[in-house]
């Protein structure tokens, strides 16, 4: 089994505070053996991690989550950057034209923009996996309610801290049954459901200041835009 945390974010997100080089130092510190850089919309930096990776005894694996116009989505293994705003069936469709994969985050988390409210089940369905465990959650209800759809269609399951300080990278991992150390390795068992989604809910206090930061840099990088 490797523990690989599929859901984080480095100060390239808008909502993100800390480097990359601060998110590998925490995977390495917690134990686990892959991690992946998901910010919102960008990818430089994910590309990056993933080159550093092995210097922390880690394996980095690229990724973003995408905004497309139903929701988050987060694809996996890419090399260039899913543009945002495109519909649902064409951000998976642009995953995987790089062969990459794409697991929907949070999908009944309306207020963390879940794609299930504005698409079917069956687009769901589409997806090559579940996030089913998100540590920030609020009553737990969101996730239930994506493992309940997950099991019953028999979707792959993830879960992710979806960290945006490094301190909490590792509150929520997914566990991968596989003995390929490499991140193509790991995607593949993925897609093969050949996982277990292990988390805790990020303290409170941490999701306040985590949101705050969000805020505050949202509203510097409007400032700015205006000059």
């Amino acid at each position: 089994m490797l523990s690989v945390e599929l859901h984080s974010h480095s100060d390239l997100s808008y909502d993100g505070r800390d480097p990359v080089e601060l998110l590998l130092e925490q995977a390495a510190a917690v134990g686990l053996d892959a991690l992946a850089v998901t910010d919102h919309d960008e990818i430089d930096a994910s590309l990056r991690m993933a080159d550093l990776a092995p210097e922390y005894g880690l394996v980095g694996i690229t990724g973003m989550e995408i905004t497309s116009a139903a929701g988050h989505v987060l694809g996996f293994g890419l090399e260039e950057r899913v543009p945002a705003g495109l519909p649902f069936d064409e951000t998976l469709d642009r995953i995987r034209e790089q062969d990459g994969i794409a697991v929907v985050p949070h999908p009944f988390q309306r207020s963390r923009h879940g794609v299930a409210p504005h698409i079917s089940n069956e687009q769901l369905a589409a997806a090559d996996a579940i996030e089913v465990y998100n540590s920030r959650l609020f009553t737990g209800r969101s996730n239930r309610r994506a493992k309940r759809f997950a099991e019953r269609r028999g979707l792959p399951m993830t879960a992710g801290s979806d960290a945006h300080i490094a301190e909490m990278v590792g509150q929520a991992v997914t566990q991968v049954a596989t003995d390929d150390r490499s991140a193509e390795g790991i995607l593949d068992a993925v897609t093969e459901g050949r996982t277990t989604v292990v988390g805790s809910r990020t303290p409170w206090r941490v999701s306040v200041r985590q949101f705050g930061g969000g805020v505050k840099r949202r509203a510097r990088m409007a400032a700015l835009s205006l000059f």
